[in-house]
């Protein structure tokens, strides 16, 4: 019987031959904060295997396609998709690693996790600065029942360029005009001077923690690693729904990111009764050209290897891996890495 892990190796070795060299010790990673655990526990678990360190650092979407595109990394990281357009220009190759969300998360003495609903127009209007109390007649109307307190709203937002804002201003974009008109969809936002601005998603954690009647917005993994308490969002089929891998993976069903490998297509407000409107991936973004032949082979191995080998710490971690037909995909963009001359790179996989 031919599984789904020999299919996909044979589908590697078929067009890889060429052994990583021993000498390569260090592979330098840079981007997402929000996909660092995932990263970082593939890399723990690559190197007990022999593999080269995998050393990644939690810069922000930005700084990593910054990184990328100036070749100080072997790859970077980042929480939004660049263009076809982009690519071209910049010679770059990107792929996805694995889906999740953005949720939004309270501080809310006397409210438990889950009792709060949002809508997406709700959300604009708080981070927007229109809405500015917890007991606003447009967050009442939406939980009757809930004793709403009489206290101003804390929002905390990212202050460096994040995907993770992006995601999140694409998804507001698309439910208010008022915020497509005066924000948009961007890594940094020209944020209301009222909101608390911070770097990185674990200090949007920490400082929602010690920020009693606070608001924010993060990626569902740091939500469950430090027990954040979230609201329910109303999704595009009207349903007020909790972020879950299942929830992503409808977002994902309802894309054509499995038809048509579009992968610039955002997972934000698609259909679906079962559909988390917030869903995003997080990408890898690779050099077309090596600059560094031994240093670039060395890194596709690693994420050969994860494709292969990684899926049970890509759950760990509260991310949803890709569908095999996905990884396939992904694995035919691998191969047109090429060296300085235009020579495909190749690499023999021995899977442990």
């Amino acid at each position: 019987m031919i599984t789904r892990h020999s299919l996909l190796f044979s589908l590697v070795l078929l067009n890889f031959s060429m052994p990583v060299h021993a000498d390569v010790t260090t592979v330098q990673g840079a981007g997402s904060s929000a996909a660092a655990p995932l990263y970082q526990k593939w890399a723990d678990a690559y190197s007990k295997t022999g593999g080269p360190v995998i050393s990644y650092q939690a810069t922000g979407s930005s700084a990593g396609i910054k990184k990328i595109k100036g070749n100080s990394v072997e790859f970077g990281a980042s929480d939004a998709a660049l263009s076809q357009a982009d690519l071209k220009k910049e010679k770059l190759i990107q792929f996805p690693s694995a889906i999740s969300g953005v949720v939004p998360v309270i501080n809310l003495p006397g409210i438990k996790t889950a009792e709060l609903r949002m809508t997406g127009e709700v959300l604009a209007g708080i981070f927007s600065g229109e809405i500015t109390h917890w007991n606003d007649a447009a967050i009442a109307a939406l939980n009757p029942g809930l004793r709403l307190p009489n206290k101003n709203i804390e929002g905390i937002v990212r202050q460096d360029g994040s995907g993770t804002t992006y995601n999140f201003s694409d998804y507001l974009s698309k439910v208010s005009k008022n915020w497509q008109s005066k924000y948009g969809r961007n890594f940094t936002i020209p944020w209301n001077s009222r909101l608390i601005q911070v770097k990185g998603s674990s200090a949007i954690a920490g400082t929602l923690k010690k920020t009693p009647y606070a608001i924010s917005y993060i990626d569902f993994n740091y939500v469950t690693q430090e027990k954040l308490d979230f609201a329910l969002l109303q999704n595009r089929d009207g349903k007020f729904i909790a972020p879950s891998a299942e929830a992503f993976s409808s977002a994902l069903s309802n894309s054509s990111w499995k038809t048509d490998a579009n992968f610039e297509e955002m997972l934000t407000d698609k259909a679906g009764q079962k559909t988390w409107p917030i869903t995003m991936g997080t990408f890898i973004v690779m050099q077309q050209r090596a600059k560094d032949v031994q240093q670039t082979t060395a890194a596709m191995k690693f994420f050969t290897w994860a494709f292969m080998r990684g899926d049970r710490h890509v759950n760990s971690v509260d991310f949803v891996r890709l569908p095999d037909s996905l990884q396939a995909r992904i694995f035919k963009e691998m191969t047109t890495v090429t060296d300085k001359k235009g020579e495909v790179l190749n690499w023999n996989l021995n899977p442990t």
